[in-house]
């Protein structure tokens, strides 16, 4: 039966991942804010609090290729869990680190269950997703964790009053709360036929993948998100307002208008996905991809230059709103190149090493930048980093394509063809 694109509901399963992705989010954005004072108490500079920022990035590097073979042997859902279930452990760790180089294993820990959820739910997203829906699930995901971020760091400034422990509590709890969520939602539900069908997809290499322009375009901009939105803006943002903004008379201090200005940041964010996501699945993926680039790098550029809070505030959104017009898109391409006939795990690994390729170096190299020549010079090195990414995707080719002359977009299509094994995977769509 043929249902037009938007009259698609998003499979069950994933929105069990969606409402995971929620509780996850909130717990991040808690500890977001107060993980570099937090780093900081420990006796080291810009460049140590940087330093715990990109050790969770190395040990996403480092493993992500485990977490891919891991995904297509064991399958999403186990991998999932456990991944969870070790950064919540990692948290309870960090929130007792009683030295500096405790604090670096134990995030380190929480890196390596990182890349385990993350590749195994980009992966998972993939497989359960119906082309002419790409650009709504990978939004209403994303959303999911934007909206938890609104709320996270503007909670966890609140948290400071209970002690710098308390955040990474609550956020391990929150993550154990999300690994349980997933377990009932996934494998106690009807029809677990569906997820065998995972095994029987055929591996795509990353050297077939790395052949496609498109796919090399998407590890840009991937590397560019990751060196801007998780490496500097985590690390290098709330030093920034924390220093540019103590003792101005404004009515939040330092540390507070870091955090106001991370959910602001989430703000503009959840507003592109939100309004903008879906409209890829017409439209294409490129344009969405570039211009969100190009816009996160002027409100990522200007940010250092910005010595009134309230422009500041407005900088963040503009960054913010770059990155989510860029997030979901950039996603569904992968997903777009991959297809629901081979398994995801390896092109999706790769995909987020580049990003976390970027959060490691990102926030390194502009802490050193910071330390010797300061803080406009950093943010205008990360604004270049994203524009380059963005001229990058100019001369790549979309990859949700028109199936004929001045015929409709694949994700404009009312139906997929599939196979008979397939029909009980869109059983939910049709």
């Amino acid at each position: 039966m043929s249902v037009s694109p938007e009259k698609l509901k998003i499979p069950g399963e994933i929105r069990v991942l969606i409402s995971a992705a929620f509780i996850i989010a909130i717990g991040f954005g808690i500890i977001t804010p107060v993980l570099p004072s937090y780093a900081e108490s420990f006796g080291v500079g810009a460049f140590g609090v940087s330093a715990v920022v990109s050790i969770f990035g190395l040990a996403r590097l480092i493993l992500a290729p485990l977490s891919g073979r891991a995904t297509t042997r064991f399958g999403e859902s186990p991998v999932y869990i456990t991944g969870v279930t070790i950064v919540g452990i990692s948290m309870f760790l960090v929130a007792f680190a009683q030295t500096y180089s405790q604090l670096l294993i134990f995030r380190g820990l929480g890196g390596f269950g990182s890349t385990l959820f993350t590749v195994s739910a980009m992966s998972f997203l993939a497989a359960k997703s119906a082309p002419s829906i790409r650009g709504r699930v990978s939004g209403a995901y994303a959303s999911a964790f934007l909206i938890g971020n609104i709320s996270g760091p503007l909670v966890g400034g609140l948290l400071v009053g209970l002690g710098p422990r308390a955040p990474f509590l609550i956020y391990g709890s929150s993550l154990l709360v999300a690994s349980l969520v997933v377990y009932i939602g996934l494998h106690r539900r009807k029809g677990q036929k569906r997820h065998e069908i995972v095994d029987e997809r055929v591996p795509w290499s990353f050297a077939e993948a790395f052949k496609d322009n498109s796919y090399k375009a998407a590890l840009g901009s991937f590397f560019a998100n990751g060196w801007a939105t998780f490496g500097v803006r985590n690390a290098i943002m709330p030093l920034f307002a924390a220093s540019a903004f103590a003792g101005t008379g404004f009515v939040l201090d330092g540390a507070q208008t870091a955090a106001v200005a991370l959910s602001i940041f989430a703000v503009g964010n959840v507003l592109a996905v939100t309004f903008l996501s879906r409209y890829s699945d017409k439209y294409g993926r490129k344009p969405f991809i570039v211009s969100g680039l190009m816009v996160a790098a002027v409100g990522t550029g200007v940010l250092g230059f910005m010595t009134n809070p309230w422009l500041f505030f407005i900088a963040s959104l503009v960054a913010g709103a770059g990155t989510g017009m860029l997030n979901a898109p950039q996603q569904a391409s992968i997903a777009d190149l991959v297809g629901q006939e081979r398994k995801a795990g390896t092109v999706m690994s790769s995909a987020q090493m580049a990003s976390d390729v970027g959060s490691i170096i990102g926030p390194l190299f502009i802490g050193w930048i910071v330390d010797i020549y300061g803080f406009q010079l950093g943010f205008g090195i990360s604004a270049l980093i994203l524009a380059a990414a963005g001229l990058i995707w100019v001369f790549a080719p979309e990859t949700n394509v028109r199936v004929g002359p001045n015929g409709p977009r694949t994700g404009q299509l009312p139906k997929i063809a599939s196979s008979t094994k397939d029909s009980d995977t869109h059983s939910d769509e049709t």
